[in-house]
């Protein structure tokens, strides 16, 4: 079976119109008290009437819309990061809509050479493709609207960094105290919810804040790995500690790899990579099992406040922009990387990688060690897959979204960036899907959009202060968090499977049949997958364990469809 074949037998299953889901209000009270009165769609079909396109502008908080329009014609929208997802297609003249994907895929249906690419290029589809042929996901902070037979896609939300803007540090430590307290307040649901407690600076704060809100110790939920390097339970004890939370402690195991990889790669709409959703979904599956309905999760943070390591590594590439362009291409480039002089001088070896990254553009610098590519196109895929697909169109869409954003800092352009790529297309759909899948509602309080306004307007500086990380963040509530939390470096909920799958029987052997599966499929190249699990990964299990989970995801997702036929 080939990938063009393999969702042939699906019918569409939704194809709904009009609809409203998410936890929103309309800033207008006439439009709010409609909603509650006549209904959201009633409330947003006026709201249309009013603003148009510009309509998402009159509300706050994570909504999906899909509502008629005077004209006859359908208008979709979904929030600043599309933490409520809509898909479409037009399929006979006629715009269908569904939450997944998948709901839209029919007898008709072909996945998409292109999206398969983008998959194993960034481990999962950036939207607005999917892995179907013709069926799309708006945006963040975009929508569309059918009319007359003509669809546009556009962005209703750009936002604007106001960097000269400036302020007292006492001033803003205030504003951003209380925003992050309402921010909190506003995503409870009672005694029923709880947080992610990872031990990082972000859900340390939702922690620590969920206990203030209340009044109560904070049910909190950690995921521990018994891998040397990998567990970072101590930090989230540390804050529990401090904050006197009622803690969860579970610690995943190969086993629970082996038992819930198949479960979460089919719960997905397409395939989707990041290892982290596996822990995730155990310690939302904890939560559950305790009781929870709803969960507060931290991201967000490091997007918003400048927390990322690679911001601080870019500026230190970015300094080399200040050289003078004549010494640049004139005599250090031509010295250092395109002469022989360099192995012949002790020492110079990290100044050539220096000029070499260094004299590459952005965004394009951040890929210079993608994996894929790393390891070279036509030594992974095949040639009839390569012949399918656009290899320089991820990094086209990269440098048009990097070049949409109007910071003119540096670190706001990779902010901007990454609130596609890292968050909107990445963490919030591994999240979202992880609590879903565990029967959890989940609220992101450090992306309220009271916060992002407020993070638009700090300035820059602030945010990565020299080489020092979300500066202003640490320095706001470093009388409110542990000092361990503050200084440790950024981890996360990281999974230590290519060493797992290295020893684990099981575990290898389930990585073994998922790769083997994809040798039929015209897409990676049989003798790549035997060099990759029998010499590269027991060679270097923590670099090329990520390639092999990601092709795991990808077979286990295709054959999940597959059984659905």
């Amino acid at each position: 079976m080939t990938m063009n074949t393999i969702m042939r037998e699906f019918e569409p299953r939704v194809s709904r119109s009009t609809f409203s889901r998410g936890a929103f209000r309309f800033k207008d009270s006439e439009l709010q008290q409609m909603a509650g009165d006549r209904g959201e769609v009633v409330a947003w079909s006026e709201a249309y009437r009013r603003a148009g396109a510009d309509a998402p502008l009159n509300v706050s908080g994570d909504f999906a819309v899909a509502i008629p329009t005077p004209m006859g014609g359908i208008f979709l929208a979904v929030d600043r990061f599309a933490i409520q997802s809509v898909c479409y297609r037009i399929k006979n003249g006629q715009l269908l809509v569904a939450e997944r994907a998948d709901d839209l895929a029919g007898t008709d249906t072909e996945l998409d050479p292109q999206a398969l690419y983008d998959y194993l290029y960034f481990h999962m589809i950036p939207a607005p493709r999917t892995v179907f042929k013709d069926i799309f996901r708006l945006p963040a902070g975009h929508y569309a609207l059918f009319e007359n037979g003509r669809l546009t896609v556009a962005p209703w939300w750009k936002p604007h960094f106001e960097e000269s803007r400036r302020a007292t540090f006492g001033e803003l430590k205030s504003e951003f105290r209380q925003i992050l307290l309402d921010a909190v307040r506003d995503r409870l649901d009672g005694e029923t919810t709880g947080c992610f407690l990872s031990g990082g600076t972000d859900s340390s704060t939702v922690a620590g804040l969920l206990r203030e809100v209340t009044g109560q110790p904070a049910k909190a939920f950690s995921i521990g790995f018994e891998a040397a390097g990998y567990d970072e339970m101590e930090y989230a004890r540390i804050a529990a500690r401090h904050f006197g939370a009622e803690h969860h402690e579970y610690y995943v195991t190969p086993d629970d790899l082996v038992r819930s990889i198949p479960e979460v790669a089919a719960s997905y709409d397409q395939p989707f990579g990041n290892s982290s959703v596996v822990p995730a979904f155990y310690c939302a599956k904890a939560a559950r099992e305790a009781g929870l309905t709803r969960i507060l999760a931290g991201d967000g943070g490091d997007e918003l406040f400048g927390g990322n390591t690679r911001y601080a590594k870019q500026r230190v590439f970015g300094a080399y922009e200040m050289i003078p362009g004549f010494l640049r291409r004139g005599l250090l480039e031509p010295l250092l990387t395109g002469t022989t002089l360099p192995g012949k001088l002790p020492g110079i070896k990290k100044a050539v990688s220096y000029v070499e990254q260094a004299s590459v553009p952005m965004p394009d610098r951040m890929q210079m060690y993608n994996l894929l590519t790393r390891l070279g196109l036509a030594e992974v895929l095949t040639p009839e897959f390569l012949a399918q697909v656009d290899p320089q169109d991820t990094l086209r869409q990269q440098r048009q979204t990097y070049g949409t954003g109007d910071g003119r800092a540096l670190v706001n352009r990779m902010l901007w960036y990454d609130w596609k790529y890292t968050l909107a297309d990445n963490d919030l759909p591994k999240v979202l899907g992880a609590t879903s899948l565990a029967g959890l509602e989940v609220g992101f309080p450090l992306l309220d959009d009271r916060l992002v306004d407020f993070s638009l307007r700090l300035d820059p500086e602030l945010k990565l202060k020299g080489l020092t990380l979300r500066w202003f963040f640490k320095e706001a509530l470093k009388d409110f968090l542990p000092p361990e939390i503050i200084t440790k470096k950024k981890h996360g909920f990281g999974l230590p499977f290519g060493v797992w799958a290295v020893e684990h029987i099981g575990l290898r052997e389930l990585a073994i049949e998922s790769l083997d599966y994809l040798r039929a499929g015209q897409i990676v190249r049989a003798d790549f997958l035997d060099r990759l699990i029998k010499d590269y990964l027991p060679q270097h299990p923590g670099y090329y364990g990520e390639l092999v989970w990601i092709l795991m995801m990808l077979a286990q997702w295709m054959e999940a469809a597959k059984r659905r036929s």
